[in-house]
């Protein structure tokens, strides 16, 4: 009886595995390739928005010349001023006041630079976010209407057939839409101070 109980037992996990590898087959991948790098240069309103980006860098290296050359002109003379000190005298008033203006300017041009920069940063970051918002949706589109079930980057594949290459269409799908790119990242959301609790007024003790 013994045996008998587990000869059923061993057929009956040997139908189980056969159901299960039978559950696991998947149908023949669909394989296409697309070039997003390729998408974000050429797009129409990637090319708007990047000529854009591109003016915000030069207003950026223009405010930093702005403001680095009257500083740099400022510490060549601060620095000839000092040196023209008598070895042992200290800078009078009117040195030692310029040399602190000096250093709050510095201070103020290195602050505007980094915001400046952080936000730069931020409208790169808003405009990529938007673009791949429309790729997306582009790349199902074309997955479906070529019947493919698996989509590549092309940056992530070593080789790939030509045939395979389904940028064009795909750009194709994400220039009709002409919505122009917002290239003005909004500014970071600041987290809400901590509510202070309401302190407890402390009961007296009421007198007999």
């Amino acid at each position: 009886m013994k045996k008998l109980t587990i000869g059923m037992l061993a057929t009956a996990t040997a139908l189980t595995l056969s159901v299960a590898a039978h559950a696991q087959q998947l149908p023949q991948a669909v394989v296409g390739v697309v070039d997003t790098d390729r998408i974000i240069r050429e797009c129409t309103v990637c090319v708007a928005a990047n000529t854009q980006l591109q003016s915000q860098v030069q207003q950026y290296q223009q405010r930093q010349q702005a403001l680095g050359a009257p500083l740099q002109t400022e510490e060549q003379a601060l620095q000839t001023a000092v040196n023209a000190i008598p070895q042992g005298g200290q800078p009078d008033a009117a040195l030692q006041q310029r040399v602190r203006t000096f250093e709050t300017n510095r201070q103020n041009a290195t602050r505007e630079l980094q915001g400046r920069q952080q936000q730069l940063q931020r409208n790169v970051e808003f405009v990529r976010q938007q673009i791949a918002q429309r790729l997306q949706p582009a790349i199902q589109q074309v997955m479906q209407q070529r019947g493919a079930t698996v989509m590549l980057d092309s940056g992530a594949v070593l080789s790939a057939a030509p045939t395979l290459d389904v940028t064009a269409a795909v750009l194709a799908v994400v220039n009709q839409n002409t919505a122009p790119l917002n290239v003005n990242a909004p500014p970071p959301q600041q987290q809400p101070a901590p509510a202070q609790q309401p302190q407890q007024q402390q009961r007296r003790p009421q007198g007999r």
